[in-house]
């Protein structure tokens, strides 16, 4: 049996992937707070969840949509989905455990532990089919359909009752009834195990029901050569059904482990899902537009955000189909960072199956996102802060493939802004070239202007409102030649000010 939940065709298998899959674009787009929210301490969940992300650029068009439609279906059933994972999760949990141990080396130790499995997962299995069985109404995604077919077809009540039968009497509680012949040098050979007769079980029936002449042997309890004789015979007849109870143990307990993955990964969706509803923030179904380039998107926020400040984020709205770079700029403190978080964030929310923060996000299909945010100085002065934009560069150079999307904030800035700007347009250029989606946030005016008009390029730009304040939302505009230094030369250097005019002023006299 599968669960197929996550993907049509497969079971999800999380992988430990190497740190650097989520730790590229983690800092940069506040990861941990999105993470935190999903998971919280549960150390499991947050192993699953961030193994989804990771692997999300995997996903194809059809996965996406298969993960959507069992998310929906989650999200309008989440406590009959809660109430299924607990279940899932019962063969794993620290007073459980002790009922579903595979283990032991001999054959004898092998069969015991495997029919003991076998036994507390048949009514553990009874209970998930019945519960599933009571709400499957209430789900329409062809990957819960499928899931409680499958159920239904295999763990009906005839096929359990059998098994339950004849689990009791894989549990030899009559001993184990085994035949052979005898052969060179007084040997056995030819051993194999018998099912016991009813008159076999049952003392009055082999008394009163005549049978073959049959001889008793009793071994002394101080034999220890006999036992160990008798106990080899026993290995040779039970390793006869040993490897397949062994394989249908490891079966039933790879189908529970599955569902417990592959719910948990939903049961993280809900948590996010529900602090996403307590601050009353907009979530949506995002759309892949596969054959396209660019994105659309209107009241987009940046999800970490709004988490961080458990209130609702300010959101733009952009048309960028058909735009393989986006350049933004604009005042300092102006949303242009925030807006960068939040389509990196929904790009890769997308590709997981889940829901974005906006009213509307449709976006072309990428094979990864890279980021490239500007970093304090190296402390341990190991290097300067260009020659460290420009190591981070190439690393991240080595993984890009076609198709993927680079998010840029304020890179290269670190030296002139001619050399800065030349360098900041050839690794663009090439970019677009290779098939690259660029978003591109920055103070360079040497650099944004050499796309200015390009059928390609969409220029954003953040600016005040009317009474000087910032409006924290883009809005398309070409870029201008300010920096926008005074931004952060008067809050600096008027603070000074100030302070050294509140000294004078409360100076004694000489």
């Amino acid at each position: 049996m599968k669960v197929l939940l996550l993907h049509p065709e497969r079971d999800f298998v999380p992988r430990n992937a190497p740190p650097e899959t989520l730790n590229r674009f983690a800092t940069d787009l506040g990861l941990g707070i999105l993470l935190d929210a999903a998971c919280g301490d549960d150390r499991y969940l947050s192993e699953v969840f961030s193994a989804a992300l990771s692997s999300a650029w995997d996903n194809d068009a059809r996965t996406i949509v298969h993960r959507q439609e069992v998310l929906r279906d989650c999200v309008k059933n989440a406590a009959f989905v809660r109430a299924l994972y607990a279940l899932a999760c019962e063969p794993f949990g620290r007073d459980q455990s002790w009922n579903f141990g595979l283990y032991g080396g001999q054959t004898s130790a092998r069969v015991s532990s495997s029919v003991r499995t076998l036994r507390s997962s048949l009514s553990l299995l009874r209970r998930i089919r019945d519960a599933c069985r009571l709400n499957a109404a209430n789900f329409s995604s062809p990957g819960f359909i499928r899931m409680f077919e499958t159920l239904e077809r295999n763990l009906d009540d005839d096929y359990l009752q059998a098994a339950s039968r004849d689990l009791d009497h894989l549990r030899f509680r009559a001993g184990v009834l085994l035949s052979a012949h005898v052969g060179n040098g007084g040997k056995a050979k030819d051993v194999s195990l018998r099912v016991p007769q009813p008159r076999d079980l049952n003392v009055a029936l082999r008394t009163l029901t005549p049978g073959p002449r049959s001889f008793t042997f009793r071994l002394d309890p101080r034999d220890l050569s006999g036992a160990q004789a008798f106990g080899e015979l026993q290995d040779r007849g039970l390793a006869l059904i040993s490897e397949a109870l062994w394989n249908s143990a490891h079966h039933v307990l790879g189908f529970l482990k599955a569902l417990r993955t592959e719910l948990a990964f939903y049961v993280s969706c809900l948590n996010l899902h529900d602090r996403l509803a307590a601050i009353g923030e907009n979530v949506t179904w995002p759309e892949l537009q596969p054959g396209s380039r660019g994105f659309r998107c209107r009241g987009l926020t940046d999800v970490c955000l709004a988490l961080a400040m458990n209130a609702c984020a300010a959101g733009n709205d952009v048309n960028a189909e058909g735009k393989p770079l986006v350049i933004v700029t604009g005042v300092n403190r102006g949303g242009k960072s925030t807006f960068l978080r939040s389509v990196g964030l929904a790009q890769l929310l997308l590709h997981a199956g889940m829901f974005v923060t906006a009213t509307h996000f449709s976006s072309a299909p990428h094979t990864g996102l890279f980021t490239h945010f500007k970093r304090e100085e190296d402390r341990a002065m190991e290097s300067g802060k260009f020659d460290e934009e420009l190591a981070r560069l190439g690393a991240m150079a080595d993984h890009i493939r076609r198709g993927a999307l680079v998010l840029f904030n304020e890179s290269f800035a670190a030296t002139n802004e001619r050399e800065g700007a030349e360098i900041a347009r050839q690794v663009t250029g090439a970019l677009l070239e290779e098939g690259v989606t660029v978003i591109y946030v920055s103070h360079m005016y040497d650099f944004t202007r050499s796309f200015i008009g390009r059928d390609d390029v969409l220029f954003l730009r953040a600016d005040r409102t009317e009474n000087g304040s910032d409006a924290f939302r883009l809005n398309e505009g070409l870029p201008r030649s300010t920096s926008f230094g005074l931004d952060l030369y008067n809050p600096i250097f008027e603070g000074q000010a100030c302070m050294r005019a509140t000294d004078m002023d409360g100076a004694s006299p000489r």
